[in-house]
């Protein structure tokens, strides 16, 4: 299930503290979260990819900031390696049909600049997986929501807070999976 016994430490170690079960030892094994808590939200070391199952339906967000220069809408050369291993994955993994990008911003600047910067950047998306994926029988459908479906609240007690910012300016890939 995971790619990587790091992946899986990483998830472990990141994971809020819970309880300890009642019949709890105090060894070590009592700290490790059963996996079922951590498969379905799986996050990058880095914090620039998440991807969630639920279901049949997968959602891999990748953080803006990785994709694009601050306020543009072409593509670094980063984006199109990590867009590779997204496209790798469609292909592997799903049932084809529609692939939604969907283009995501934070609140910062104009209602009408972000939905349209978030529209770009998921045309942008769409235009470079279109030539990454080989599957036949999928089809990528490009939207932007600007900054009406935020991950995280932009601002907490009357604050901004730059890491959820960060999270919110993301492009999503959302797909169905065989079963």
């Amino acid at each position: 299930m995971f790619r990587s016994l790091s992946l899986a430490l990483a998830l472990v170690l990141t994971s809020p503290p819970t309880a300890a079960p009642e019949n709890a030892t105090g060894r070590v094994e009592d700290l490790v979260l059963p996996i079922e808590d951590v498969i379905g939200a799986i996050e990058s070391l880095d914090g620039t990819e998440s991807e969630i199952q639920e279901g049949t339906q997968v959602t891999v967000a990748l953080t803006s900031d990785v994709l694009f220069a601050l306020d543009e809408w072409q593509l670094t050369a980063k984006a199109r390696q990590r867009l590779g291993e997204v496209a790798a994955k469609v292909d592997t993994e799903s049932a084809g049909g529609v692939v939604k990008v969907q283009g995501h911003t934070d609140d910062q600047g104009a209602d009408a600049y972000n939905l349209t910067l978030s529209r770009r950047r998921a045309q942008a998306v769409e235009q470079a997986m279109r030539g990454l994926l080989s599957s036949a029988g999928v089809t990528l459908q490009a939207q932007g929501y600007g900054e009406s479906r935020p991950k995280m609240p932009n601002v907490v007690d009357g604050k901004p807070v730059a890491e959820n910012r960060a999270k919110n300016r993301r492009v999503e890939i959302v797909y169905n999976v065989r079963q």
